[in-house]
């Protein structure tokens, strides 16, 4: 299927690893100009190299730290000075710590808030002018299952990732008439090192080795094991597609069944 993605100019946040390291490299491999970010300079200049080995797209990758204002202007406009538009944003993020609520300090509240939600905001602030004068935009934001079913220890996603779902919701209302679509992804239980990592914690916490505890996760997802990353990318990349031109304000997890609920 041709998505229609050549030569569109994509930005990719926290795509260093993980998701988000997926996401670029399948756009890269559909010819689109791929700007990458990550608040470590080395990380994402391996990446830039390592996706233009296997695609030979255009990679610009930039340092970031997307809680800074200023760093989101900068990568908006290099964006602007390198490939001279931005046709499709997909705002993706690193998870807060595992925490229980009364565990929480306001500071941590603040970090995540910043970090996760109002991160996504000033991204979107940044683009939608552009994609306004273009007449076309996609803005695609990557949440979290646990905003749709909440997770036991996940206070601060569960809570805060909701927020950007009002943020999707109102943004696809709002900016329709200018033929920009905005939705949401919601992935469940990935194999990444984001989850590993919450293995591991809740292992320490119940003397359990970390494998033990992605087997008791498997056990809740009907399809019986843990997705991966592709498997997320490519409902990303059919968002920012031209076939999903009818598509705005969805809000979909890609979970293996996870989620339970009929609405």
């Amino acid at each position: 299927m041709d998505l229609g993605l050549k030569d569109k100019v994509v930005i990719v946040t926290g795509s260093s690893r993980g998701i988000g390291k997926t996401i670029a490299t399948n756009f890269a491999r559909e010819n689109a100009k791929v700007t990458i970010c990550s608040r470590n300079l080395d990380n994402i200049i391996n990446v830039s190299n390592k996706i233009k080995e296997i695609t030979n797209s255009q990679i610009l990758p930039i340092m970031v730290n997307l809680e800074k204002f200023d760093d989101i202007k900068n990568l908006i406009n290099k964006t602007i000075e390198k490939f001279g538009r931005i046709d499709i944003l997909v705002n993706n993020t690193g998870g807060p710590p595992p925490l229980k609520f009364l565990d929480t300090s306001e500071k941590e509240w603040k970090k995540a808030v910043d970090q996760l939600l109002i991160s996504t905001i000033n991204c979107c602030h940044q683009v939608i002018p552009f994609m306004k004068e273009n007449g076309w935009g996609r803005i695609i934001n990557m949440t979290s299952i646990a905003a749709k079913q909440p997770i036991d220890n996940l206070i601060l996603s569960n809570a805060i990732r909701s927020g950007i779902h009002g943020l999707t919701k109102t943004l696809s209302n709002e900016l329709a008439e200018y033929g920009i679509t905005v939705n949401a992804v919601c992935p469940g239980y990935t194999l990444t090192e984001r989850v590993i990592e919450l293995a591991k914690a809740k292992a320490s916490k119940s003397g359990k080795e970390y494998q033990d505890v992605i087997s008791e996760w498997e056990k809740q997802i009907p399809i019986g094991r843990l997705g991966t990353t592709d498997e997320i990318a490519n409902l990303v990349l059919f968002y920012a597609s031209e076939k999903a031109s009818y598509i705005t304000g969805n809000i979909t997890q890609v979970d293996g069944g996870y989620y339970k609920s009929i609405v």
